[in-house]
């Protein structure tokens, strides 16, 4: 059952915010972030009350006897489009995830197997950048060191564009691959893993970082993504002590380089401090999608099937190489809707 006092609430907020954003002076961003988000909330709301108003309408209607009729057919229309205005609305009355709106970190680490794992971490990467192209994102590479074949040891990037961390938040777990190496005269397949880690980016408000708490060191950078030999030591490494974090930045800019880690180092440290909300709240419930257990291995990219499977909801795609192109809006979408799933189940419990 949907609580009535629930929607006019929101209602009334949204509402509020409508009337204070024209009239207020300054700065509104913090408004219009809670407006836009009501407005689809608010929109499946008006929708089914028309429907309610409609449907006691049309039972007003049956004690005329020239209308009864039409009165039932009415009301048979109606009572079959209300199951699925009830659904729609209660996906919206889902708790949100105030990080989904914002910019997000991805990191790429190579895991198990060697010269094989680097390259597959280079693979992930384009195929997160044509994903990120598709959907008009920004993405520029803060981190990235290759190996001599072309793989990468490691890359940090940051993501801009329209919810970036909703769409991307479920990619952070361990992800497989089996494939014949390009080294491997046998023909032999290979598994081979590599980490992908996606954090919603860090606000000023969120992290408050003491500068007695951070060491920070310059040394001489080969530069980002070694696209160039930067023979000053402008590279900026800082370490968190009271946590052990440590980030880097090889931009030209000594100065651009400080900019870049506060960021990341921010970013981390309210991943960290939502990791540990979450953990709290989760208590000792089964590990779901979403979670962000960077140690789980969420998906097998099969090389010789053409074969991709996400493993938490046990899908299978024959689309690899599509997927590899930055075709991934089936799987997060699948992600998306197995926990929202989720979450209405526990509420219904």
């Amino acid at each position: 059952m949907i609580p009535m006092d629930r929607l006019a609430q929101l209602t009334d907020r949204f509402e509020y915010l409508e009337a204070a954003m024209a009239t207020a002076g300054g700065d509104i961003s913090k408004m219009a972030r809670e407006y836009n988000a009501l407005r689809p909330v608010v929109e499946q709301i008006s929708a089914y009350r028309a429907l309610l108003r409609d449907l006691d309408g049309a039972r007003e209607m049956l004690s005329d006897p020239d209308m009864a009729e039409l009165a039932r057919d009415e009301i048979a229309q109606i009572e079959a489009r209300l199951p699925a205005a009830e659904a729609a609305l209660q996906l919206a009355l889902l708790p949100r995830d105030e990080a989904d709106v914002r910019p997000a970190m991805l990191e790429i680490r190579p895991g198990t197997g060697g010269d094989e794992a680097a390259l597959f971490a280079g693979d992930l990467l384009r195929m997160y950048q044509r994903y990120a192209e598709a959907r008009g994102w920004s993405v520029d590479l803060i981190e990235y060191q290759a190996t001599e074949l072309g793989g990468i040891k490691e890359v940090v990037a940051h993501i801009k564009g329209d919810n970036v961390f909703a769409r991307l938040k479920f990619e952070s777990g361990v992800h497989r691959v089996q494939r014949v190496p390009s080294t491997e005269s046998g023909g032999r397949i290979h598994t081979s893993a590599a980490t992908v880690a996606v954090l919603p980016e860090a606000e000023d408000v969120d992290i408050q970082i003491d500068a007695n708490d951070l060491r920070i060191d310059t040394m001489r950078s080969s530069g980002a993504g070694g696209q160039h030999v930067n023979t000053t030591d402008s590279a900026v490494r800082i370490t968190h002590i009271p946590t052990g974090i440590v980030v880097t930045s090889s931009e030209k800019s000594q100065h651009r380089n400080r900019e870049i880690a506060m960021q990341v180092l921010k970013t981390r440290l309210y991943d960290a401090e939502r990791q540990r909300v979450d953990s709290e709240r989760a208590g000792a419930r089964a590990a779901q999608v979403g979670s962000g257990d960077r140690s789980e291995r969420i998906r097998t990219y099969n090389f010789p099937q053409g074969r991709l499977t996400d493993h938490r909801i046990n899908l299978t795609l024959y689309k690899l190489e599509a997927v590899l192109q930055g075709d991934l809006d089936e799987i997060i979408d699948a992600l998306t809707a197995d926990a929202q799933a989720q979450m209405l189940a526990e509420m219904g419990s």
